[in-house]
């Protein structure tokens, strides 16, 4: 099967779905789902969206925050451009339903996270990401240009590589024709055709063992986007977030909010004790790359396998008010929040590199974009502020809509990319190769490419995963493509790309802290 499509878009968080609806108007989109639209990264996202908001606020503190977070190496034009579009996407997103709490005066409910100096965070309860992800499927649904394909997996970019032609990194003006995608429904490959494909395939937490992350953040696009020969970068930089509830038995974890700790919770040791302003003087609301050492550390030197936080010193009504999800998910575990101490962790919660873009979302392979969390824009530099995913994400969308429809017409429809060929394929019988390699990947990025790293590690890490990817293409070129091969595909190509990057930074900045270079470079801003 052969589709036709103006736009296609392959991922549905609010990156995918904005994007889908800001050009939807000007010709036909195509909306590539890993499973449903409401199985995306945005969904889960519970802390909420940054905009700068109070008139005591202004674009420059939020700007020098997002420098100060970033390390040194944000691209100060991005997070001007980022900060300063903020309130005109926020109020697109009121205009597509989005119901931000208010106070009650009317004004905005605004939440204070670490590194933030202002309170600026807009949210929706501690559902901020659901009550976005909703109201967008909702818009997008009801646009008869949108046709949304549920359960079709992109399997690899179209492009002159598919016509016979030899493309490598070197190669001028590469272009891309759309992309093959397995209907998981009928286990077809069909071949999407778009004059434009935009790529918003979230994150790559499932690299880890332990992750926030929903089961569908494979690193799909940055994958894709590598093996077609475009520029990925920074993929060293891998947010954990310092508070995912602690049970192992649970799959992805369950994120405790940085609002929590904004609204006053304090970080405790397995004593009982405070520890956070040994390591910084902010406390518990400095930005996550030092709260998330501090307790690695913390547990570490106690051999405990989490660490505390504690809400219980606010009042227990206002609590359970403005954290109604944290309240009931910690309940059925038997914690009572507003008694008790909560266990938590660091998961991998966040990529701050990815598919590099320039200010108008464009890839380094022409006719293709990326927004969200799978590209590099340079907002975020070697750490993310708090909440600012949100909004880099809308942005680059409009950025991207805006430059798409502005030279759709110069682009065709490629008519010479033939379908994917599977001669010679078979059905593998042997799934326990295929999981087994994944839990493994899972082992070795957890152990040896974590929060703390050392050369040793790295290099110990690159020579089990070289196996691993050998046995994976020897299986992929082999076998009958399911969503299993593709994903354990993509999770070894992103596990590759975190570790070749970790080794070529030489210094510790950010989220990447190596023990063998415990000291950092100059700044760059």
């Amino acid at each position: 099967m052969v589709y036709k499509f103006d736009f296609l878009v392959i991922g549905s968080g609010i990156a995918g779905m904005s994007y889908a609806l800001k050009v939807a108007d000007k010709g036909s989109v195509a909306l590539l789902c890993k499973t449903t639209l409401e199985e995306a990264n945005t969904f889960y996202a519970q802390g909420g969206i940054a905009s700068v908001t109070l008139p005591w606020d202004d674009f420059e503190k939020h700007v020098q925050d997002t420098l100060i977070a970033g390390d040194g190496i944000c691209d100060k034009q991005v997070v001007e451009k980022v900060v300063r579009e903020a309130p005109r996407q926020i109020a697109e997103l009121i205009r597509w339903g989005v119901d931000f709490d208010k106070n009650q005066t009317g004004g905005f409910d605004l939440h204070k996270e670490g590194g933030h100096s202002e309170f600026r965070i807009l949210h929706h309860k501690d559902n901020t990401g659901e009550e976005i992800q909703v109201s967008l499927i909702n818009a997008v649904k009801q646009h008869p240009q949108i046709q949304v394909f549920d359960h079709h997996f992109a399997i690899e970019l179209l492009t002159q590589h598919h016509l016979g032609e030899k493309v490598t990194r070197d190669t001028p003006d590469i272009e891309c024709y759309g992309a093959y995608a397995l209907n998981e429904a009928t286990n077809e490959i069909h071949t999407f055709l778009s004059k434009v494909t935009m790529i918003c395939t979230g994150g790559i937490g499932n690299i880890y063992q332990t992750t926030t992350n929903p089961i569908v953040a494979t690193g799909d696009g940055i994958a894709m986007v590598y093996r077609a020969k475009g520029l990925v970068k920074d993929m060293e930089f891998v947010q954990f977030h310092p508070t995912a509830l602690y049970n192992p038995m649970e799959r992805p974890s369950f994120l405790i909010t940085e609002a929590m700790r904004g609204y006053g919770a304090v970080l405790r040791n397995r004593d009982g004790k405070e520890f956070m302003l040994k390591y910084d003087e902010r406390g518990s609301l400095a930005p996550r790359d030092i709260v998330a050492r501090a307790i690695d550390n913390e547990m570490k030197n106690s051999g405990s396998e989490f660490v505390y936080l504690d809400v219980t010193r606010k009042d227990a009504e206002e609590t359970k008010k403005e954290y109604p999800t944290i309240y009931e998910k910690c309940l059925s575990e038997g914690i009572d929040i507003t008694k008790e101490y909560i266990p938590v962790a660091p998961a991998a919660h966040y990529l701050c590199g990815g598919i590099v873009v320039d200010l108008d979302a464009r890839t380094t392979i022409n006719r293709l974009y990326a927004a969200g969390e799978c590209s590099r824009t340079g907002l975020h530099g070697a750490n993310r502020l708090a909440s600012n995913s949100l909004i880099e994400a809308i942005v680059y969308a409009d950025a991207a809509a805006k430059h798409s429809i502005a030279h759709l017409n110069r682009y065709s429809f490629q008519e010479k990319i033939p379908p994917w060929d599977d001669k010679g394929t078979s059905l593998t019988e042997e799934m326990v190769l295929i999981t087994q390699s994944a839990k493994e990947v899972g082992s070795i990025m957890s152990n040896y490419v974590g929060i703390v790293r050392s050369n040793l590690r790295l290099e110990r890490a690159l020579i089990r995963l070289e196996i691993i990817y050998k046995e994976t293409e020897n299986l992929f070129i082999r076998s009958t493509v399911s969503r299993d091969i593709c994903e354990l595909r993509n999770i070894v190509n992103v596990g590759y790309l975190v570790i070749k990057q970790a080794m070529e930074r030489k210094e510790s900045r950010g989220l990447h802290y190596t023990i063998d270079y415990p000291k950092k470079g100059l700044t760059n801003y």
